[in-house]
C-alpha cells in the first residue's frame, strides 16, 4: 500500500468523530471493540510507512551529503589544478600549464556534475520529509483517538455493571415490597390475616354459647320457682307479693 493512501486512511480516522459513531452504534461496545481494531491496525500500518519512509529519506539524505562532500571535493582539485598552471605558466612551461587547466576545467565539470545531483534531490528529499511529519503526527492522532476509545470501553463496561447492579437492587427491594400481594411476604400476612379472623369468630361463637347457657340458667330458676310457688299455695302458704 502507497503512503499516500495510508495517509489519506489516518487522515480519515484522525478526523472521525468517535462520539457520534458510538450514538449511532446499535451496539456501542461491540462498535468500540471495532474501532479499536480498526485504529490498532492503522498505527501498526502507519509505523510500518513511517519506519520506511524515514529509512528511504536517510538514504537520500547520505547521498545528498555525499553529492555535496564530493562537489567540494573537485573543486578543491579544480583549484588546486588551476594553481598549478598559473605556476607552470609563469615559469614558462605553457604545455604542462594548459595540461593543469585542462586538469581544473574536468574537476569543475565534475563538480558541476555532483552539485546537479544534489540539486536534483532536494525536492524528493524535501516530499520525504512533509510525508514523514505528516506521518508522525496521524500516528500520533490516531494513538490520542486509541487511548479515547479505550477509556470510552472502560467506562461503557463501568456504566454497564453499575447499571446492572442497580437493576438487581430494584428486583431485590421489590421482590420483597410488603405491599405487593404477589410477594411472599404479602401472601404471608394475607395467611396470618386469615388466621386471626378464624380465631376472632372462634371467640365469638364461644361467647355466643356461654350467653347461652347462662340465658338457659336464668330460664330454669324461673321455672323452679315458679314450682316453688304453686307447691306453697297448695299447702295452704301462699307467698306473699312484693309491697304487701
Amino acid at each position: 500500500m502507497s503512503k499516500q493512501s495510508i495517509l489519506g486512511r489516518i487522515t480519515t480516522l484522525v478526523r472521525a468523530n468517535i462520539n457520534s459513531i458510538l450514538d449511532s452504534a446499535e451496539d456501542p461496545q461491540k462498535m468500540i471493540d471495532q474501532l479499536v481494531r480498526d485504529y490498532s491496525n492503522n498505527i501498526s500500518d502507519a509505523e510500518q510507512a513511517i519506519a520506511e519512509t524515514i529509512g528511504n529519506l536517510r538514504l537520500l539524505e547520505q547521498d545528498y551529503e555525499e553529492d555535496v562532500r564530493t562537489a567540494a571535493e573537485w573543486n578543491r582539485k579544480a583549484i588546486a589544478a588551476s594553481a598549478k598552471a598559473d605556476e607552470m605558466r609563469a615559469a614558462g612551461n605553457t604545455v604542462d600549464a594548459d595540461k593543469f587547466d585542462n586538469l581544473a576545467k574536468v574537476a569543475l565539470q565534475r563538480q558541476i556534475t555532483e552539485e546537479n545531483e544534489a540539486r536534483a534531490a532536494e525536492p524528493t528529499i524535501a516530499s520525504q520529509r512533509e510525508v514523514t511529519e505528516k506521518l508522525k503526527a496521524g500516528l500520533n492522532g490516531m494513538k490520542e483517538k486509541l487511548q479515547q476509545l479505550q477509556s470510552k470501553r472502560a467506562e461503557l463496561i463501568a456504566r454497564a455493571k453499575t447499571a446492572e447492579a442497580q437493576n438487581r437492587v430494584a428486583d431485590a427491594v421489590k421482590s420483597i415490597d410488603v405491599l405487593d400481594p404477589t410477594s411472599d411476604l404479602g401472601r404471608f400476612e394475607e395467611k396470618i390475616r386469615r388466621q386471626e379472623a378464624l380465631a376472632r369468630g372462634k371467640q365469638e361463637i364461644a361467647a355466643s354459647t356461654l350467653d347461652s347457657q347462662f340465658n338457659e340458667l336464668e330460664n330454669f330458676e324461673a321455672v323452679t320457682e315458679v314450682e316453688a310457688r304453686l307447691a306453697a299455695l297448695k299447702a295452704g302458704n301462699p307467698q306473699q307479693a312484693i309491697g304487701q
